[in-house]
């Protein structure tokens, strides 16, 4: 059974950072994706950060372009999103995700590829 639980959100000013992890367990698709999603209140949800886990490969909204980061530990089966240069418009509601899909997309954003999902965190960011 897969289990993502995201851990790190909160409260930060604008212009700060945080870092959001997500432990993983009973998830062995080496050859997908992971990534990081957020849902603003009225808002639909929005792929943010993935990663291709077997290559490493990166892949951003234009939004968070150059402000966050994703990586992986596998040796520790955790997902991590930094977030730098924080703005009131990141606020929202952030979900760990993993695709049962193996292989490469072209939409590696798209949440509709993403069987696995957490129980999110929030991040709420301050002008």
């Amino acid at each position: 059974q897969v289990q993502l639980v995201e851990s790190g959100g909160g409260s930060a000013q604008a212009g700060g950072s945080l870092r959001l992890s997500c432990a993983t367990s009973g998830y062995t698709y080496s050859s997908s994706y992971m990534g990081w999603f957020r849902q603003a209140p009225g808002k639909e949800r929005e792929g943010v950060a993935v990663i291709f886990i077997r290559a490493g490969f990166t892949y951003y909204a234009d939004s968070v372009k150059g402000r966050f980061t994703v990586s992986q530990d596998n040796a520790k089966n955790t997902l991590y999103l930094q977030m730098n240069s924080l703005k009131p418009e990141d606020t929202a509601m952030y979900y760990c995700a993993a695709s049962g899909m193996s292989g490469v997309t072209a939409r590696p954003l798209d949440q509709h590829l993403y069987n696995y999902w957490g129980q999110g965190t929030q991040v709420t960011v301050s002008s």
